[in-house]
């Protein structure tokens, strides 16, 4: 079977190198066989991606905004990696929780969190089935369009 990397890779990302912290936190941290993320933006090399990963998500942008979660989701895989030296020590994703900037009346977070969850399970299989919150929110850091936070189960 392929290593989890190898699925990214040919699910069409690359996992970065792990960002820069910018305050008095991790990017991760492990407690028993759980490893949770910061919330994790869509960055790549350092600037929010556009279009998508700036502002608020609405009807019309709502597709870049499903792709900057993929991007988003990369980056926690990278701060997982982070803690456990290897993403194969993934047994199973337990929580994905997707805060998404959203305009007045905006209604579809569950979408864009779905693009997400979707290449989670191209990636693990059902190992990367999870517990769900997705959450429209008025401003994030960064003015980014979203932030992803993510609880793993890993054998240690």
């Amino acid at each position: 079977m392929d290593s989890i990397e190898e699925r990214i890779i040919t699910a069409g990302f690359i996992l970065p190198q792990l960002a820069t912290v910018a305050g008095l936190y991790s990017p991760a941290m492990r407690t028993g066989n759980l490893v949770y993320t910061s919330g994790q933006l869509p960055l790549q090399n350092g600037k929010l991606v556009e279009p998508g990963g700036k502002g608020k998500v609405n009807d019309s942008n709502m597709q870049d905004a499903v792709q900057a979660s993929n991007i988003a989701l990369i980056n926690a895989l990278a701060a997982i990696k982070s803690v456990t030296g290897t993403l194969d020590s993934i047994e199973r994703v337990v929580k994905l929780t997707l805060y998404v900037a959203s305009e007045q009346l905006f209604s579809s977070q569950h979408l864009v969190a779905n693009g997400a969850s979707s290449l989670l399970h191209a990636i693990l299989g059902e190992q990367g089935v999870h517990a769900r919150s997705a959450v429209g929110v008025a401003e994030l850091p960064l003015d980014a369009s979203l932030e992803l936070e993510l609880i793993v189960q890993c054998k240690f």
